[in-house]
């Protein structure tokens, strides 16, 4: 069972680039309990994650997978995605991939460019059985992501950050 996230950015969840805010924290039980549910129904280590590695939710997935001890691949949409990002940001980063649990994966060549976010969606959403979307119903990289899966048919559990009452 291969279990991917698609979600918002910081910039959408309070500016939390720590990942340490109610919010989040609320975020991180409620994807926790789809994860342990999943856990119920299939044989101990059959579960894989797969995370695009933006920063926010996807970050956030990593970390999870490798507190519950999850393997799981960072679907890295291009060479180096985390040019820009703040130091801390690419600290954390730069753990992750390299933590023993991640199998890294690069969906395409090349540097940055937007086009290539969207084919690392659909990596994810390919290569996926379930995708959790924290989505709050708004326009951008989460909700492509979400109709792509529906198109695939893929199972999505979908996290809305605006209803975990805050």
């Amino acid at each position: 069972m291969k279990i991917a996230i698609t979600g918002h950015r910081p910039n959408k969840l309070g500016n939390d680039y720590d990942l340490a805010s109610p919010l989040i924290e609320k975020i991180d039980m409620a994807i926790c309990a789809i994860l342990l549910k999943q856990d119920e129904l299939y044989p101990l280590g059959s579960i894989e994650l797969i995370s695009g590695m933006a920063l926010g939710i996807d970050t956030l997935f990593a970390k999870i997978a490798i507190r519950l001890g999850y393997k799981f691949t960072a679907a890295i949409p291009c060479q180096q995605q985390y040019k820009m990002w703040p130091q801390k940001a690419k600290e954390l980063y730069l753990d992750i991939i390299n933590h023993p649990l991640c199998t890294k994966y690069y969906v395409s060549e090349g540097p940055y460019s937007p086009q290539k976010m969207q084919l690392r969606n659909q990596w994810m959403v390919d290569n996926c059985d379930m995708l959790i979307a924290v989505w709050d119903g708004t326009l951008g990289g989460t909700s492509n992501c979400v109709k792509y899966a529906q198109q695939q048919q893929i199972d999505i559990r979908i996290i809305n950050p605006k209803d975990l009452n805050l």
